[in-house]
């Protein structure tokens, strides 16, 4: 087998005959004596012409080429079980894995069925009515299921992503997702796939259960449960996990709650079980025409049959990173609070990324000691996360507000100048935006760091530092801002054996295939 690249001009096919031919070269043979030729990455490049770079396998005829295959889900029907707390990436991806191995999920989802939970976050779009365990973040899915479906991480640290791409799929994915250097599946298609994914589990004997917050998690003993007799004494032992009056008992509990379930680190801090304050990110989404993000990218040369044009940046601003978050393009902007009296931002996309508007997080890195002295502790940069998310509430609702979520928002160079606007651009944003100080909102650590980066984007996408630029305020939930911290090896908690904290929620994720990455990994622990 040999691997190489070829170039073809966006908006022609790339044939058969093409790959056959470019792959003799690269092998130094005839094209007849060409056997399997495999796409493994395409991505765009916009240095000059305007093109795709795919990347292929070849092998010679007769060399063996084994496709990657899904491992069997198996019947579990009478199997031992394993709860699984929260119906995210992580918990879903778990709950498979369960599967192929031979155990039987009993997932716990806070939350409504992905079809239920339409409702509830068109109520809160429409009239900023927040259902606690129904939002942007709670519900079948978790927060990736109503986002773009991005899958960039290409990290094999985790192990093999392909597991979760092949998988994704065969549960009704775009098989462009496998190839994409840059993959997403859409808004408007994840929710299928997130039903066939629990129908799946539900068919092979795995148990589903909505509207079920986890209230109380107890260790006990587990030796009468099905499916538990015989092994050792630590095999039957497990827990009892309370959702109000309804109890679960299983050996053995993955934790993956999502990285906005702050009742469930106060759980852990009142019953003394180790968690600590984790980093994460603060700052604004930041809205762009679409039509202005194509042209940047394309240097002009943007045609409509082209991918619409998305962005990326990082820079270093006093000692932390400033960087773009989750963007989407030709997506729009949606509500993400999953309590009253807060406003909290976040973006999304269709499969085909054709709304006029182009939006991303702009944040700044936060680290334990950042914060004001008064946040101390495992909940310092939760408490802190909270309060900011409260001001934006507040003054919206302080300066005449119209809708309970309309968001601050300021103009980008106003905002960089220290001046109210005026006036604002449309915005994608359903509950509207309130001309608003965000320079003085924010704080001032955040503030300054975003002003001084913006003008320093601009010289890497020039046109991207523009008063047509809206910011709006806050994007706050790029990551858990508290770690429950295990065993490197074990992966279970370091005080609660048997206890698999996973995911974004626990500290040790971000984003949609590393938090399935990491629920595979603690379903692997399980077994």
């Amino acid at each position: 087998m040999k691997e190489f690249e070829i170039a073809k001009k966006i908006g022609k096919e790339l044939t058969e005959a093409e790959l056959k031919e470019a792959a003799a070269k690269a092998l130094g043979v005839k094209p007849e004596k060409v056997g399997q030729t495999v796409v493994v990455r395409r991505s765009v490049d916009a240095r000059q012409e305007i093109l795709y770079r795919y990347r292929v396998q070849a092998y010679r005829e007769g060399e063996a080429y084994e496709p990657y295959q899904i491992a069997p889900y198996q019947d579990v029907h009478q199997a031992a079980p394993v709860i699984v707390i929260g119906a995210g990436p992580a918990g879903m991806f778990a709950a498979l894995k369960l599967l192929q191995k031979g155990l039987k999920p009993i997932v716990l989802e806070r939350g409504k069925d992905v079809e239920r939970r339409k409702v509830d976050m068109a109520k809160l779009s429409t009239q900023g009515v927040i259902d606690p365990d129904s939002n942007y973040c709670y519900g079948e899915g978790g927060a990736g299921a109503f986002s773009d479906g991005k899958l960039f991480t290409r990290s094999s640290k985790r192990g093999d992503i392909r597991e979760v791409l092949h998988q994704l799929v065969a549960f009704g994915a775009h098989p462009d997702i496998l190839i994409d250097a840059h993959p997403h599946i859409g808004t408007d298609r994840l929710p299928e796939i997130v039903k066939n994914i629990r129908q799946c589990i539900v068919d092979h004997g795995g148990e589903y259960h909505f509207d079920s917050r986890v209230t109380d998690i107890v260790p006990g003993d587990a030796r009468s449960m099905p499916g538990m007799t015989g092994g050792s004494e630590t095999d039957r032992k497990g827990f009892t996990v309370y959702c109000g009056e309804k109890q679960y008992s299983a050996p053995k509990v993955i934790l993956s709650s999502g990285h906005s379930a702050r009742d469930i680190y106060e759980l852990f801090q009142r019953k003394g079980w180790a968690l600590e304050a984790k980093g994460f990110a603060l700052g604004v989404r930041v809205e762009h025409p679409q039509w202005l993000i194509n042209q940047i990218r394309y240097h002009g040369k943007h045609q409509p049959f082209m991918p619409t044009a998305e962005y990326a940046f990082v820079q270093q601003v006093e000692g932390r990173g400033v960087f773009s978050f989750c963007m989407c393009p030709g997506g729009i902007l949606v509500p993400s609070s999953t309590e009253d009296g807060t406003v909290v931002l976040n973006g999304m996309s269709n499969a085909a990324r054709n709304s006029k508007w182009a939006n991303a997080g702009a944040v700044v890195q936060i680290e334990p000691g950042d914060q004001p002295a008064e946040y101390e502790g495992p909940f310092a940069l939760m408490d802190f996360q909270r309060d900011i998310e409260r001001s934006m509430f507040r003054y919206v609702q302080e300066h005449g507000g119209k809708h309970p979520l309309q968001a601050p928002a300021q103009r980008m160079k106003d905002f960089c100048r220290g001046i109210v606007s005026a006036d604002l651009p449309k915005t994608s944003y359903h509950p509207g935006a309130l001309s608003a100080p965000l320079h003085e909102l924010l704080p001032e650590h955040v503030a300054l760091r975003l002003r001084r980066a913006f003008p320093q984007v601009d010289r890497q996408m020039h046109g991207y530092y523009t008063n047509d630029a809206l910011l709006l305020g806050v994007e706050s939930r790029t990551s858990s801002p508290v770690r429950l911290p295990r065993d490197p090896q074990t992966l279970e908690h370091v005080d609660v054996p048997g206890l698999y904290p996973c995911g974004e929620g626990a500290g040790y994720a971000g984003g949609i295939v590393s938090s399935a990455m990491d629920g595979i990994n603690c379903a692997e622990k399980c077994g």
